[in-house]
């Protein structure tokens, strides 16, 4: 490495005393060089390999000065190839009279050109000085260098090879040369310098050191080869920056472009791929299944949907970005795939969220439904047992002929007996009729075992259709014996007449004690408490009718030990016997606090139901309108102008944390809401806020603070690439909120037409509909503010064009109208170097050779449609 700080302490220690050295022998050398021979040979040897470094352009060299061109011919074509001019045709003749000519029309040309051929003038000197100036500036960080002169500085090598190593460090070791071995120094710079920088030796090493004081001119000469060498690829250097410049922003766009293209598919992809299982409503046949359903669907709420709400929000925010980018850059704005745009993810999002808040309404239906199914089912099953075990040998009873061999106190007593169960039976119809009833309900809510409760249902019909063909058919069998009958004991008749509907009641109040319940709310357990303690309130009369009940059955055995009656068995008027009242006032007496305890349990549970429903619409109606304020905030906060565009950005990302330091609050009212979902709980009295408005709240809140950020940087990066200032930016702000009349952050276009006039635009429709096509490509009918500044900014500000691109690849092609591989791998870094070969298409021109590409083409592509 060079040492620089030591370099330029030399270069001021040579400077303070050397410069006056070599001034006062300045004019010594001048004297003696005119009396050297050996000065003569080198300027012509010198002046030779300069001519012959631009002769063999033209494919021809000189060997000695004044012969070769005193005919005057390659004296003009030495100038034609240096001025890139066509002078006058040369004479070929071979009189004296010709060669004078052409040295003479060599001569014109170079006096109409402005040269003086004879002493030193002030542009000679302005020259020399210029040059002089150069070399100290490239050779002022190497040691032992300093160059004061063209002539003695230059005698021990190093001042060359420090030329060539500042604009060429991989073709010279610096650090290896020593101050001490000139010749090897000279020699080494000569070398590289013909072989890689195309610069002919014109002087040999030995001539240089073993000369008292170098020809000054011979080493303006050689310098200057290397000044113009150096200049070249300078120019050259500066072509390819300004090219990968251009070609790094449309990797980077294009890369972008690729990003948006496959996140919005991805997006899209899982978006189709759900909304076919939120559609879908083919019921489960259990409650278990269906809570199953639910607890699925509260996965894809918690779980798999918010990943997908960021990488929407990121969507727009990088479609925004690309597109600020795109303007800056004066490239066309990024049109993505059909389907792909954020319009259609926006619209398939809305499906998604409509498919969505359907299918939770349908499944809380359904789960309502099922569970309203398995309590009629049960109904039906225990209504359907209590009958059937009723009916039990009531068909044999009602087909026995006992009448026919009775007494007639026996058949009179059969009659009322039947009269009993006839009542007995009518008092049994409404079960019938409530047990069909069931099942045709369980059937219209297409109950998963309807098959089976259709045919019990069918049974019980037809045995009870049985039975009552049968009763009649025995009454009508004993009202034909009847007259041949005895009164029967008055006392059983009693017995059996008010033993039937005490009994009747006793079943009803057992089968209502039994009977299952589903309440909703605190209203409906308390509704149920209060008819259950209703019903209480009659047992002590009901209890007094029982005892007079027994109180008959007690006379008759009374009547019959006092009268020495033996009484042939029970009561003959009916089967109640006083055992079977007691046994079924027992089961009453063990049911009712069995009903007491379910009450009290369901009041529980109901109070508990309460206390969730007011401790999630403590927290919705709290969090609600914090939603709400936070998003009216943000509005505010991005139509203001507080502070720099940095400020505002870091008071919104300030923000933004407290909104994200807020989701704990969120998530906490998500777990009630689960609790309440599990409780089955289906309404909220104590707050109009829901769940699913909560949720979508959020994830809005979410995505403002996040475009709105967007917004902010997408500002920062247009007012840095386009050098807008602070005061600019603000004008442009008040000007934009003064016709943003409705405070949304973007206008129609009568209010930006308005605008535009504000700001001194003169507009014709044609004018208005091209600055339209700018502002509002997507034709949403809306202009944003980010839009318009990028449009104040492109009108106002000068990018770089595909001209100036074109003009940069015509330097790297060496002013051709193509450009070959090999010098786009020279001149380009490898990775843009290969993008431009991958997509430059093949020149076709006149002058095409093989292997040529067309730069032209390709410049403007850069500026034109985009392929994504």
């Amino acid at each position: 490495m060079v040492d620089y700080h030591a370099a330029n302490n030399q270069n001021q220690q040579y400077s303070s005393g050397g410069s006056q050295m070599y001034m006062e022998q300045e004019n010594d050398w001048d004297r003696d060089l005119l009396l050297d021979p050996a000065w003569e040979k080198q300027q012509r040897k010198t002046f030779t390999a300069w001519c012959n470094s631009h002769l063999r352009k033209a494919g021809t060299q000189i060997e000695n000065i004044e012969e070769d061109f005193r005919d005057g011919l390659k004296l003009m074509l030495l100038l034609e190839v240096i001025s890139g001019e066509r002078l006058p045709k040369p004479e070929r003749g071979k009189m004296r009279v010709h060669k004078i000519n052409n040295v003479n029309k060599a001569l014109d040309f170079i006096a109409s050109k402005g040269v003086k051929l004879v002493s030193i003038g002030a542009e000679e000197t302005s020259a020399k000085e210029g040059l002089l100036l150069w070399c100290q500036r490239k050779t002022a960080p190497y040691k032992n260098v300093n160059v004061q002169n063209f002539h003695i500085s230059w005698k021990d090598g190093l001042a060359f090879n420090a030329l060539i190593h500042r604009h060429r460090p991989e073709l010279i070791d610096y650090e290896k040369l020593r101050k001490d071995d000139p010749v090897t120094n000279l020699n080494n710079a000569f070398e590289v310098a013909e072989k890689y920088l195309d610069i002919p030796k014109m002087l040999d090493a030995e001539d240089i050191v073993g000369t008292l004081r170098p020809d000054e001119k011979a080493i303006m000469t050689y310098v200057s080869c290397f000044y113009h060498a150096f200049s070249g690829a300078q120019k050259a250097e500066t072509a390819a920056n300004r090219i990968c410049k251009v070609l790094a922003v449309n990797q980077e766009n294009e890369h972008l472009m690729e990003d948006y293209e496959k996140l919005a598919s991805d997006l899209l992809e899982w978006i189709r791929r759900t909304i076919p299982w939120l559609e879908n409503r083919a019921p489960e046949k259990t409650m278990a299944e269906m809570q199953q359903k639910l607890e699925d669907f509260r996965d894809y709420r918690r779980v798999h949907k918010p990943p997908k709400v960021q990488e929407k929000c990121q969507l727009e925010i990088n479609f925004n970005t690309l597109q600020t980018k795109l303007r800056l850059s004066n490239r066309p704005a990024f049109m993505p795939s059909e389907g792909r745009m954020v319009s259609d993810i926006n619209s398939a999002w809305h499906n998604l969220e409509g498919a969505e808040k359907g299918y939770e309404e349908w499944l809380l239906n359904e789960i309502r439904r099922l569970e309203r199914l398995d309590h009629l089912a049960e109904k039906f099953r225990q209504k359907a047992t209590i009958h059937e075990s009723w009916t039990a040998g009531k068909e044999s009873m009602l087909t026995q002929k006992d009448y026919e061999t009775a007494s007639l106190s026996e058949v009179k007593a059969l009659l009322k007996k039947h009269e009993a169960f006839e009542s007995d039976l009518a008092a049994h119809q409404d079960r019938v009729e409530q047990i069909a009833a069931i099942a045709q309900e369980l059937n219209e809510l297409d109950y998963y075992d309807a098959p089976s409760v259709n045919a019990r249902c069918q049974k019980i019909c037809e045995q009870w259709d049985l039975l009552g063909s049968l009763t009649q058919s025995r009454r009508e069998s004993l009202e034909r014996t009847e007259k041949q009958l005895e009164s029967i004991d008055g006392l059983y008749l009693e017995y059996a007449k008010r033993a039937a509907p005490f009994n009747n009641w006793m079943e009803g109040a057992m089968e209502d004690l039994q009977d299952m319940f589903i309440v909703h709310n605190i209203e409906e357990i308390q509704g149920l408490i209060t008819a259950h303690e209703q019903f209480k309130s009659t047992l002590p009369e009901a209890n007094k009718e029982r005892e007079s009940i027994q109180a008959i059955q007690a006379e008759v055995q009374k009547i019959a030990r006092y009268n020495g009656i033996k009484l042939s068995g029970n009561n003959p008027y009916t089967s109640i016997t006083p055992e079977s009242i007691d046994s079924k006032w027992d089961k009453v007496q063990q049911l009712v606090p069995q009903r007491d305890k379910a009450l009290q349990e369901e009041l529980g549970r109901q109070q508990s139901n309460d206390h969730l429903r007011r401790q999630f619409a403590n927290q919705a109606n709290v969090i609600g309108p914090w939603i709400q304020n936070k998003m009216e905030e943000i509005g505010r906060i991005s139509i203001e102008m507080n502070g720099t565009l940095e400020d505002q950005l870091t008071h919104l990302r300030q923000y933004e944390q407290s909104i994200i330091e807020y989701k704990p609050k969120i998530d906490q009212l998500e777990g009630d809401y689960q609790l309440i979902q599990e409780a089955l709980i289906f309404d909220n009295k104590y707050t109009a806020y829901t769940m699913e408005h909560l949720r979508v709240g959020w994830e809005q809140l979410l995505t403002t603070i996040a475009r709105t950020i967007n917004e902010i940087e997408n500002q920062i990066l247009t007012r840095d690439a386009k050098g807008i200032s602070q005061e600019q930016l603000h004008e442009y702000r008040a000007s934009f909120n003064h016709f943003d009349k409705k405070r949304t952050g973007m206008m129609d276009s009568d209010d930006f037409r308005a605008l535009l006039i504000s700001t001194g635009n003169s507009l014709g429709d044609a004018e208005f509909a091209r600055i339209m096509g700018i502002v509002d490509p997507n034709n949403s009918g809306a202009v944003t503010f980010q839009a318009f500044i990028d449009f104040m900014s492109r009108e106002t500000t000068d990018t770089d064009t595909a001209d100036q691109v074109i003009a940069s690849f015509k330097i790297l092609a060496g002013d051709k109208n193509y450009i070959t591989a090999e010098e786009l791998r020279r001149e380009l870094p490898p990775d843009q170097a290969e993008y431009c070969i991958a997509r430059m298409a093949p020149y076709s021109g006149p002058d095409a050779v093989p292997g040529a590409l067309d730069y032209m083409s390709f410049s403007t592509a850069l500026y034109g449609e985009s392929d994504l």
